[in-house]
Order: structure tokens, then C-alpha cells, then sequence
């Protein structure tokens, strides 16, 4: 699926958890609906619930003294959104960015955030029961920012826990600008 088809599918996408066949109720498992991005070779996924809008990149605004992660903030129609580096704030240091680039803004608790990824993949459905947990590979390993891992079509992707996100880091980093507002 190409990168606009996704975008458009976003704000068509069906409602998760219900199948009708010849009028009759299916019994299904529970899913979710997950819009699957790249940042570098690395497939993540964000519930498309929380998704408000997929962007192609624009400049920003950068703002003095905020956690490295935040690039800068962007005005969305009135509403002041700060940027967020995924890669950087997964460790993997800053993106160069381009315009090839997209910002997927997600509401997170009630506040709007934008999220720099490389590039859109695909929405895909997940039964919840495929949902595998994080592993901890050392007691100081931080997995706080991811939900679960999930294989779909043979690929790996890390569901982001997107409330684990705003969360102080142990790198002294202040949290997010907290001019942020909450869009309708």
C-alpha cells in the first residue's frame, strides 16, 4: 500500500471488533487497528485510534532548553503540537530530516504530539491474543516506550506505548513542552 493510500484510508478506516456475514454476528476475537511506519530499517505501529492526522513533513519551530527528542513544535490550525524524534528518543540519535519525511500526530492524554517517522507502511488489524510482551534482556533495560511486539507478514513491529512516551527519561531530559493543547 502506497504511502497516500494509507493516509487517506486513516480517516476511512472500518471499526475494529465486529464482523457480520449474510446478517448473522460472527463471534471474533477481539483487534485493534494499528498504522505501521519505518523508522530506518524498523517497522513500529501506533493504534490508529490515537492517530488524529498523517502530515508530509513541514519546518518547525524550534524552541531553546527542551529534551533533545523534541525537535520543535508545529501550529496545527491554531493548536501549538511539539515534534517528537522517535529515532532519538529510541537512542539512535537524531533524524536528518527530509521531505520524505511524515509527522503522525497522535493524541496522547488529552494532548496532541507529533511523531517524526520515516515513512507510512500500511494499517493493519491484530487480534489482541497476538500480542506478544516486551522482553527484558537486563533489569535496566528500558522498554517503557513499546506496548508489545507483534509478527505480521513475516515482520517484526514494535507497538508503541504512546503514554510511556511522555514519561520523564533517567537521562535528566525535561518532559514535553506543556504548551500543548488538546485538539477537537
Amino acid at each position: 500500500m502506497n504511502q497516500s493510500a494509507v493516509v487517506e484510508s486513516v480517516a476511512s478506516a472500518p471499526p475494529v471488533g465486529g464482523a457480520y456475514e449474510s446478517g448473522a454476528a460472527v463471534n471474533v476475537s477481539p483487534s485493534v487497528q494499528f498504522i505501521i511506519f519505518a523508522i530506518g530499517d524498523e517497522q513500529y505501529g501506533v493504534d490508529i485510534m490515537a492517530v488524529r492526522e498523517i502530515k508530509g513533513w513541514v519546518d518547525i519551530t524550534h524552541l531553546p532548553k527542551q529534551p533533545t527528542y523534541v525537535r520543535g513544535v508545529l501550529n496545527l490550525r491554531g493548536a501549538i503540537v511539539p515534534i517528537m524524534d522517535l529515532r532519538c528518543r529510541f537512542g539512535q540519535g537524531l533524524t536528518t530530516t527530509s521531505p520524505l519525511h511524515i509527522i503522525i500526530i497522535v493524541q496522547i492524554e488529552g494532548r496532541q504530539i507529533g511523531l517524526i517517522g520515516d515513512r507510512v507502511l500500511d494499517i493493519v488489524s491484530v487480534d489482541v491474543a497476538e500480542i506478544q510482551k516486551v522482553p527484558r534482556a537486563s533489569a535496566g533495560a528500558a522498554t517503557d516506550f513499546l506496548a508489545g511486539l507483534v509478527t505480521h507478514d513475516n515482520s517484526m513491529i514494535a507497538l508503541i506505548d504512546l503514554p510511556g512516551l511522555l514519561a520523564i527519561d533517567n537521562t535528566g531530559d525535561a518532559p514535553l513542552p506543556s504548551g500543548a493543547t488538546a485538539g477537537h
